[in-house]
């Protein structure tokens, strides 16, 4: 395993839109577990996409330090959306940046595995919302593009949101 550098924003990379993974061999093996390694290590994220380390495939690793823990998705689809929710999000790639961006409640996810083998996730809350973010990297689209401005009182009811948790 290797840290992997990540790429900042403003590289034109981050705007393109990643292929599809079609060679499931050593060669991804080692791709999952160096992007883990530079999640957890060198940057402590809960998600990080292949074109974050400057590789277009469509390929994210995601550990929002639940029961699921770490989760690989290769060639993913979201298959269906529920509900709407706002959060404050951030990413490796945006260093010192962050916002709200609403998301989905809750989603289906449907992708393959390192073994090319096809599964399905449902999945809701802080899963769903980091999975919405690393599948928007593989269409070129970063958090910062979709954050909303909240009124005072959509940031007081999610204030009052978290201390119910």
């Amino acid at each position: 395993m290797a840290l992997r550098e990540i790429v900042i924003d403003g590289d034109p990379i981050l705007r393109k839109i990643s292929r599809p993974v079609e060679k499931f061999d050593s060669k991804l093996a080692d791709l999952l577990d160096d992007m883990a390694e530079t999640m957890y290590l060198d940057n402590r994220g809960i998600g990080i996409a292949a074109v974050q380390v400057g590789i277009l495939r469509r390929i994210f690793v995601v550990d929002v330090g639940d029961e699921n823990g770490k989760l690989e998705f290769i060639n993913p689809e979201i298959l269906e959306r529920e509900g709407s929710t706002f959060y404050l999000e951030g990413c490796l790639s945006c260093p010192g940046k962050n916002g709200y961006v609403e998301r989905p409640e809750r989603i289906r996810v449907r992708a393959q595995n390192r073994n090319g083998e096809w599964f399905e996730l449902e999945a809701d809350g802080l899963l769903a919302i980091c999975i919405c973010h690393e599948y928007d990297h593989l269409d070129g689209i970063l958090f910062i593009d979709k954050v909303v401005e909240l009124t005072e009182e959509q940031l007081a009811e999610l204030e009052a949101e978290e201390e119910e948790e």
